[in-house]
């Protein structure tokens, strides 16, 4: 899409652009890469921070029937978007919730043995299946060795509750080649083996969106992807074969013509060494976008108007970023102009890089007062 195509309405200084069929192009691509495994999404913190009610709509549209969320809250919140999907709390069970996950039909990801033994004492009228999470080398959330030890041992800890799926968590698959990769498969075929003698046959999942590229090997029943949905890389090493879902555009507020010995921005921390011309940009950290992008590499992060790459010069401030617009034709350095912030030329992923953080930091952290603009999905 083009620049001049993007509304920024006057009571905002910037434009988030969802793109809701790429999200369900990338969909069908893990679905493709997936052929025998079921497509999960996640789309826990509104979706990635893109929204959740438009993304969770296109993915049903797009085949998607099970959700992964955090919270019991996003749960109950997603239920009143999509009444009829499987709905997973990945965080299991809090104290006195369990009425909370009969009320809105959401499953629980148990993760511990007193998450279970809460599951068990759950009304005797909620019939709903678990997931069970076993931790092969995170040390995160789940059950460790012990834990399913103890549950073998003692598999009355289970009745009454149905155990539909059990699942765990890849902590380097976007490292292809990293050696924890096979050691937590195996631990995971492992303490599925064992687990099936005391609850019968498991659905299995454990890749989440690196783990769909490492191979048939780690797909099972059930992939999780989330973050690959929204384009950011599988891995940093490789070329990213989903496309981009997002384009950020602010306009230019003001134009300001500088020289030496003058500095810019906070701290007087970019001095400036020649005669430029610095547009003053309406988007900040305020924004979402970092404030490292520019203050931690000495301003090697890029933005674009039309087609001609301009460097930030300072510090990213809460409400504006300065850009050198020295080499632009008087015609584009202009209040009012439109910068693309993120878009064809600059991705998520180049952002992060750029501000020493990972592509799903950025996506999450766009600010509320963004102005938000959706495309395709349908309708």
């Amino acid at each position: 899409m083009s620049a001049n195509d993007i509304a920024i309405p006057a009571d905002t200084g910037a434009t988030l652009v969802v793109n809701l069929d790429a999200i369900a192009e990338n969909y069908a691509l893990l679905q493709k890469t997936c052929p025998q495994a079921r497509i999960g999404a996640s789309v826990k913190a509104d979706a990635y921070g893109l929204g959740l009610a438009p993304v969770a709509r296109t993915l049903s549209k797009a085949g998607c029937h099970t959700f992964f969320v955090a919270t019991a809250g996003e749960g109950l919140t997603l239920r009143g978007i999509l009444p009829e999907s499987e709905i997973v709390v990945l965080n299991g069970p809090e104290r006195e919730q369990t009425d909370l996950f009969a009320g809105g039909a959401l499953i629980p990801t148990l993760n511990s043995l007193e998450q279970i033994e809460r599951w068990q004492q759950r009304s005797p009228a909620d019939p709903s299946p678990a997931y069970l999470h076993v931790d092969t080398g995170m040390n995160r959330l789940g059950l460790s060795a012990s834990d399913v030890d103890t549950l073998i041992a003692e598999p009355a800890r289970l009745n009454g509750v149905t155990i539909s799926t059990l699942m765990s968590h890849l902590a380097c698959a976007d490292t292809p080649a990293h050696p924890m990769n096979a050691a937590q498969l195996s631990a995971f075929q492992a303490a599925r083996a064992r687990l099936e003698t005391v609850t019968g046959a498991l659905r299995a999942s454990l890749a989440n969106s690196p783990g769909v590229f490492l191979g048939p090997d780690y797909h099972f029943d059930l992939v999780r992807p989330g973050a690959a949905l929204y384009g950011l890389a599988p891995s940093p090493d490789r070329p990213n074969p989903m496309k981009q879902t997002i384009e950020i555009h602010a306009k230019i507020l003001q134009l300001r013509d500088v020289d030496t010995p003058m500095t810019v921005g906070y701290g007087a921390t970019h001095q400036v060494e020649k005669p430029a011309r610095i547009a003053t940009v309406a988007a900040g950290y305020g924004d979402g976008y970092p404030r490292a992008a520019a203050s931690r590499t000495g301003g090697s992060m890029h933005a674009y108007i039309a087609d001609y790459k301009t460097t930030l010069f300072g510090r990213v401030s809460m409400d504006l970023i300065t850009l050198d617009v020295s080499d632009l034709p008087d015609e584009l350095a202009v209040p009012g102009q439109t910068v693309e912030l993120l878009g064809p030329h600059v991705s998520p992923d180049d952002l992060a890089r750029s501000a020493g953080t990972i592509g799903y930091e950025i996506l999450t952290g766009f600010g509320n007062r963004l102005h938000r603009l959706y495309r395709g999905g349908g309708d």
